[in-house]
C-alpha cells in the first residue's frame, strides 16, 4: 500500500522499539533488567484508583467537554497556580489523553511549511518528528555535559532567524535529568520576548525535583502569554497507562486546538478525569515517598555509574533518568546498547535515539527497584571495564 510522503517525515520514540527487543530476549529464557522505559515503576496511588471506580459506578462513562470537565480544569487551574507561580484561569486549561497530544497540537496549530522550532539535543524524540510531519524545519539547540546538560542562551539566541517560529524547553529533562535555573530562563525569556517567539514548555517532570526550584517561564513577565505549559499526571501520579495529560494555553489558542482535539479524539475519558480530580486534591504523600525513592536511587546509580572504569555520569536534577558518557570504552552508545542487552541482559537506550549530541552516550532510566539496578551496574561493569585500555 502506498502511504502519503508525510509519512516518511514522522519519527518514533525508541523506548518502545528497545523495550520490545528485549522483552523478545527475556521470552528466550533470559533475565534481563529493565532500565530503557522512562515510566515510574510505582502503582497509582490507592486513592486515586478507587476514585476511578467510584467515577464507573457513577456512570462517567459518556463524551465530555472537548477541553475537559469543568471540575478538573478548576483543580488544574488551581493548582498550577500554587505551584508554578502564576495566575491559571480555568478557562485556559486543555485536558488531553496523555500529554504527548500537546506536542502535537501546539505544533500544528502554530508552525506553517519551513518556520524553524528550536528544540534541546538531546531531547524527547516527538519534538523533532512532530515539527517535520507538519512541514516544519527542526533545529536542534545543543545541550551539553559540560554545562550540566543546561542551554546556552547566548547559542539560543544565535539559532534564532527572521522564520522561527517556536522553541521548545523541557525541565527537569528527559534524557538528561538537567534542570533550568531561574536565571536561565530569565535570559531565555529575554531571547522570546525580544525574537517574538512562542514558548512550549514541557514541565511533565516538574514535581520530580532534587535540589533547587522549578520554574515555569510561564510566571515570568510577559510569557504567560506566549507560552504553553505542557504537564500531565503520568510521572508524577505513576498513572503513566491512564494517558491523562494537560496544558496551560494562552486564550487565542483555546478555540483552536479544541478544533483540533475534536477532529482528533473527541474528548478524553471522564472517569479518569474525576480520579484526576482525587490525584490533585487528595493526599501527597504517595508523590512525596516516590520522589524520596527515586533520590536514593540515583544516588546508588550515579556512584556505582562512575565507579565503572570509562564511565563518567552528571548526577541529575531532576526526573529519574542518568545520561552518561561512554567515550572511553571507545564505542557508540548505539553500540554498547546493544552489547549491554546481548551480553548482560541489561536493557538501556542509545544516546541517539534523543539527538545526535548523544552518540556517546547511553540514557538510563533508574525507575526500577535499588536491588536490580544494583545487579545491573555490576552487570555493565564485566561489559565495560574490558573495552577500556
Amino acid at each position: 500500500m502506498r502511504l502519503a510522503e508525510r509519512m516518511d517525515r514522522l519519527g518514533t520514540e525508541n523506548a518502545f522499539e528497545a523495550a520490545a527487543r528485549a522483552r523478545a530476549l527475556e521470552a528466550t529464557g533470559r533475565d534481563v533488567i529493565h532500565l530503557e522505559i522512562g515510566e515510574p515503576d510505582f502503582d497509582t496511588p490507592a486513592n486515586i484508583r478507587a476514585a476511578a471506580q467510584r467515577a464507573l459506578d457513577e456512570g462517567w462513562t459518556h463524551y465530555g467537554p472537548a477541553v475537559g470537565l469543568p471540575a478538573l480544569r478548576e483543580a488544574i487551574a488551581a493548582d498550577a497556580t500554587a505551584r508554578k507561580g502564576f495566575t491559571v484561569h480555568p478557562g485556559r486549561v486543555i485536558v488531553t489523553p496523555g500529554a504527548k497530544p500537546i506536542m502535537f497540537y501546539a505544533i500544528m496549530a502554530l508552525v506553517d511549511d519551513g518556520e524553524e522550532v528550536i528544540y534541546p539535543d538531546p531531547g524527547f524524540p516527538i519534538y523533532e518528528s512532530m515539527t517535520r510531519f507538519v512541514g516544519g524545519r527542526p533545529v536542534p539547540l545543543p545541550l551539553r555535559m559540560e554545562h550540566g546538560f543546561r542551554l546556552d542562551p547566548d547559542e539560543l539566541a544565535r539559532l534564532v532567524t527572521p522564520r522561527t517560529r517556536m522553541l521548545i524547553l523541557n525541565s527537569p529533562a528527559n534524557p538528561t535529568g538537567g534542570v533550568l535555573t531561574r536565571e536561565d530562563l530569565e535570559r531565555i525569556a529575554a531571547v522570546a520576548r525580544e525574537r517574538d517567539l512562542i514558548v512550549l514548555a514541557d514541565e511533565i517532570y516538574g514535581r520530580i525535583l532534587y535540589e533547587g526550584e522549578h520554574v515555569s517561564i510561564a510566571a515570568l513577565p510577559g510569557m504567560a502569554d506566549r507560552t504553553i505549559v505542557l504537564d500531565g499526571f503520568s510521572k508524577t501520579y505513576a498513572m503513566t497507562g491512564w494517558r491523562l495529560g494537560y496544558a496551560i494555553v494562552p486564550e487565542a489558542l483555546v478555540a483552536p486546538i479544541s478544533r483540533l482535539i475534536i477532529n482528533s479524539v473527541s474528548c478524553t475519558s471522564a472517569f479518569s478525569q474525576v480520579a484526576a480530580v482525587e490525584a490533585l486534591t487528595g493526599p501527597q504523600d504517595e508523590v512525596e515517598a516516590m520522589v524520596a525513592e527515586f533520590r536514593a536511587r540515583r544516588e546508588l546509580i550515579v556512584d556505582g555509574l562512575n565507579s565503572i572504569r570509562g564511565v563518567r555520569c552528571l548526577k541529575p536534577s531532576g526526573a529519574f533518568y542518568v545520561f552518561p558518557d561512554i567515550t572511553e570504552t571507545g564505542l557508540s552508545g548505539a553500540e554498547l546498547a546493544d552489547r549491554l542487552l546481548l551480553e548482560a541482559g541489561v536493557s538501556v537506550l542509545a544516546g541517539t535515539a534523543f539527538g545526535d549530541v548523544g552518540w556517546q552516550h547511553i540514557r538510563i532510566s533508574y525507575a526500577n527497584s535499588r536491588e536490580r539496578i544494583s545487579a545491573a551496574l555490576e552487570r555493565m561493569r564485566a561489559v565495560i571495564e574490558p573495552l577500556v585500555v
